[in-house]
């Protein structure tokens, strides 16, 4: 049952942030337009806080997603997060290890506005693994399954680190 809370929870969270619905379930591979984002930006850790900035870029094809479509990006945390956080408008927690944040829909070829949060980890882990995952609303298709996908590795070190 908590299960099915948490999953419903989250679905919420994912349509108020996208300001719809989230994609069908078998939204993928030649319906709708095609689209690619990738994530370039910095994150730092230090004593559990991480300060992370990123900037959506489109590499799909063609003239892009329709005007309404949307795309969120999932930042899932290998660490669960600390219970209270300040987030940005436009970014929801959706359970212990998840933020979703509203990334829009660049141009194709182009980048998006830069998103930039700081988030606090349970205790002072000496590094944490951020994946990145992307969902669209509106028909927009990927045509792999690997798109709007990514890992980096962020060490607490009070360095940046560049992805």
């Amino acid at each position: 049952m908590r299960r099915m809370r948490v999953a419903a929870v989250c679905g919420a969270a994912v349509a108020a942030v996208v300001g719809g619905a989230p994609p069908a379930a078998g939204a993928v591979g030649g319906r709708g337009a095609e689209a690619d984002l990738t994530y370039h930006g910095s994150a730092a850790m230090s004593g559990g806080r991480v300060h992370l900035r990123f900037t959506p870029h489109h590499h799909g094809l063609g003239a892009g997603p329709a005007p309404t479509a949307a795309a969120t990006v999932g930042l899932r945390w290998s660490e669960p997060l600390a219970d209270r956080q300040e987030l940005p408008q436009g970014c929801a927690r959706a359970g212990e290890r998840v933020v979703w944040c509203r990334a829009g829909v660049p141009a194709a070829g182009g980048a998006g506005e830069t998103l930039g949060l700081r988030v606090r980890l349970r205790g002072a882990p000496s590094e944490v693994l951020l994946e990145f995952d992307t969902l669209w609303s509106g028909g927009v298709a990927d045509g792999t399954r690997r798109s709007g996908r990514q890992r980096v590795l962020v060490l607490d070190t009070g360095d940046s680190y560049h992805f």
